[in-house]
């Protein structure tokens, strides 16, 4: 067989994601929130209903048939998904059971206005799926368990998992400058080394 070479490298850093933000339409600023910090797919953002939200507990639930490898999962809503389950509350429509909704209407298709603000933000060719490939590589750099962030992702083998904690040429310049540091404070470390 030929080896296959198509794993995608995108990811946005935070200051990326900020401006491409102010520049979505309205409608998607609270959706793409919410998919830069659950690391959820897109399918299962649209498909989100408000019987899957337990805002007194703060969690949301997957429905194992909205999900691609059809397991459910809970997402614990903490920091900044708080405000955007707090914001679709107060958008919730009585016509409708999405969580995320254009007036009313489940969220379909929305490549032309992602292009478009991708455009205004400076960071053309950025992929919304990339947002899911940001989360993963955020949870491991805050310190979650990989197995963790593989539960709350939604990722059933390590090999995925590990295409998509992306390690930037930043981390690598952070790794070198911290064994720096370490060194100068410490040269036995390096007078041990063979």
């Amino acid at each position: 067989m030929l080896e296959e070479n198509n794993a995608r490298q995108g990811f946005l850093d935070h200051a990326g994601f900020l401006s491409l933000r102010e520049v979505l339409p309205a409608y998607l600023k609270d959706p793409v929130t919410f998919l830069y910090h659950s690391g959820w797919r897109v399918s299962e953002m649209r498909a989100l209903e408000w019987r899957d939200v337990d805002l007194s507990g703060k969690v949301v639930r997957l429905r194992p048939e909205i999900s691609k490898n059809k397991d459910g999962r809970l997402l614990p809503l903490e920091g900044e998904l708080v405000a955007v389950f707090a914001r679709a509350k107060d958008l919730r429509r009585l016509d409708c059971p999405y969580v995320f909704h254009a007036d009313g209407q489940k969220i379909g298709d929305f490549k032309k206005a992602w292009k478009t603000a991708c455009k205004k933000a400076g960071i053309e060719g950025t992929l919304v799926h990339d947002l899911r490939r940001t989360a993963v590589r955020n949870m491991v750099r805050a310190g979650v368990r990989e197995r963790v962030a593989m539960a709350l992702t939604g990722h059933k083998t390590r090999s995925i998992f590990d295409r998509y904690n992306i390690v930037s040429e930043a981390d690598l310049h952070e790794a070198s400058n911290g064994f720096n540091r370490i060194s100068k404070s410490n040269p036995k470390l390096l007078s041990s080394c063979p």
